[in-house]
């Protein structure tokens, strides 16, 4: 066939007529753009749950003393805000992006399975409820903080078989979005698309959905063994019973490592989309950064037991996991040479995307490190459980991925509203953002490496000042966070319409590609030849 015919639609225009609106448009969309903002959206309010809970923990810990909570209370703040970060703000907000991002970025009309799409979203509302209810039932929400370590986790209240049955949940819904970008990303690319042609973004979820498929079953696994042990009488963690409280350690983080990587990878994408529009030049290195970023991910799976430095295994165990930890450091080391290339030379402007790129490339450069200390065995031992593990990983969550996000959301949002935000309140949100972030955590590396033990809710009086300036921090960044959202708000309502190539002379390289991708117009099929 030469040309592709026009079908005729006029049979079809009593279905059109019947097409649902208002809040059923929500509920019952398969459309990916929908989707994303639905994603968007919930991982904005489960950001500020999340967050309301890191305020009742640093208004704690603002003086020494018990102040406002019960200590069970404390704990349960703990283990809620970690969870709801990781589970409901983090990975859905990529999840969100990917689906706005992937079809389009691709050249596919939509997703491959759009219902499955809409099912794997409906989930999470589900399941984010379960965990918030786990407050209000006997004996409270969970307190053995978001890793659910046995035995602690055997003990408690019926708060866990909430938060078990919401990560089971949560995690189908993971599988269900990884199914769906692979299948797309695999089957749906326009012609000439090749994968070596993928931009970045697309890259790094294509990576990202495969992990999520290999390791949601392993932590489904490990919350099974607890809810069956808590209930049926199995000893899988009960060493009276022939079990081990180790065995849970390992298959959580066999889990919990490939998670991390989970919640970085697709922020790399962003940033590698991101620099090169600013910098005005074709992402250095492309293929380096494919293969760097499948190298982590591979790496990922051999590095779990690095969290496990205190639990007794042989010193053997520890130099292998000690090296294999420092090896990521180098994949990951390319990845910042090449953005720091990119940069190098180039006509770049430090609009608000780029502000948040480059901002996450300092301070998630600086988690990166303390993470190299940190799989030192020996000063892993002293600083273990401290405030030093917890500076590390908020460097690399909150400076890595919570600023990747923000330098996704500026830069497609006026491809997503067809307007522009507000560029002062964007720079403004930034210049918060990073002064309250470091502020909050810079000094808890201080307080770890005087050994001030993290899930805490009171501590000795040598850790009083350090504790107030993070708290004072904490509560900058979290009202800063308002200022993101008067903008967002502001930008989908209106204001200046967005030029068709929002990011002047970065128009051409907003695919970031060794070479422009083929000719695809998203309204009419392509014409087979």
């Amino acid at each position: 066939m030469s040309a592709v015919h026009p079908v005729d639609h006029a049979h079809d225009h009593d279905h059109h007529d019947h097409r649902p609106y208002g809040l059923m448009r929500w509920v019952t969309t398969t459309n990916h753009k929908d989707i994303g903002t639905l994603y968007l959206w919930f991982s904005f309010s489960m950001f500020i749950t999340g967050g309301l809970l890191a305020f009742g923990i640093r208004a704690e810990l603002f003086q020494p003393g018990m102040q406002l909570w019960k200590p069970e209370l404390f704990n349960q703040f703990t283990t809620m805000h970690g969870l709801i970060m990781v589970f409901g703000a983090i990975m859905p907000a990529f999840v969100g992006f990917a689906n706005w991002q992937v079809p389009m970025m691709i050249g596919a009309p939509d997703m491959a399975f759009a219902r499955m799409n809409n099912w794997s979203f409906w989930l999470l509302p589900v399941a984010a409820i379960l965990l918030v209810t786990s407050f209000f039932v006997p004996g409270g929400a969970t307190g053995a903080g978001w890793t659910l370590y046995a035995p602690l986790s055997v003990q408690q209240g019926i708060g866990m078989d909430f938060a078990i049955f919401a990560i089971h949940i949560m995690g189908a819904s993971s599988i269900m979005g990884s199914i769906n970008i692979i299948t797309t990303i695999l089957n749906m690319r326009a012609p000439g698309m090749t994968m070596m042609k993928m931009p970045m973004f697309v890259w790094t979820w294509l990576i990202t959905a495969y992990l999520l498929i290999a390791v949601m079953p392993v932590l489904a696994g490990a919350v099974t063994m607890l809810l069956t042990d808590r209930h049926f009488d199995t000893h899988f963690f009960n060493a009276a019973g022939g079990g081990d409280p180790v065995l849970y350690q390992h298959v959580f983080w066999f889990f919990g490592h490939p998670e991390v990587y989970i919640m970085i990878l697709p922020a790399f994408g962003i940033v590698s989309q991101v620099i090169p529009a600013f910098a005005r030049k074709p992402l250095f290195g492309y293929s380096s950064m494919v293969y760097a970023t499948s190298s982590i991910a591979i790496l990922s799976f051999i590095v779990w037991a690095h969290h496990m430095f205190t639990t007794g295994m042989p010193a053997a165990g520890q130099l292998f996991f000690m090296y294999a930890t420092m090896l990521i450091a180098v994949p990951t080391g390319v990845k910042v040479f090449n953005w720091v290339a990119t940069m190098w030379k180039g006509s770049m402007t430090f609009e608000t995307p780029m502000l948040f790129a480059v901002g996450f490339l300092f301070v998630f450069t600086m988690g990166g490190f303390t993470g190299l200390i940190l799989a030192i065995t020996p000063v892993d031992i002293q600083l273990q459980d401290t405030y030093y593990v917890v500076a590390h990983f908020h460097y690399v969550l909150v400076a890595g991925s919570l600023f990747a996000i923000f330098a996704g959301i500026y830069f497609w949002l006026p491809k997503w509203t067809g307007h522009m935000y507000d560029e002062k309140l964007g720079k403004l949100h930034f210049w918060l953002s990073l002064i309250f972030f470091n502020l909050t955590f810079f000094v808890m590396h201080f307080l770890g490496l005087a050994g001030m033990p993290r899930r805490i809710p009171d501590y000795s009086q040598q850790f009083a000042d350090f504790n107030m300036v993070a708290s004072i921090g904490a509560f900058g960044f979290g009202l800063s966070q308002l200022v993101f959202l008067y903008a967002v708000i502001k930008c989908i309502k209106g204001g200046e319409k967005a030029p068709a190539k929002p990011w002047e002379g970065a128009d051409t390289l907003e695919w970031t590609l060794p070479s422009p991708p083929p000719y695809h117009s998203f309204e009419t099929p392509p014409v087979v030849k």
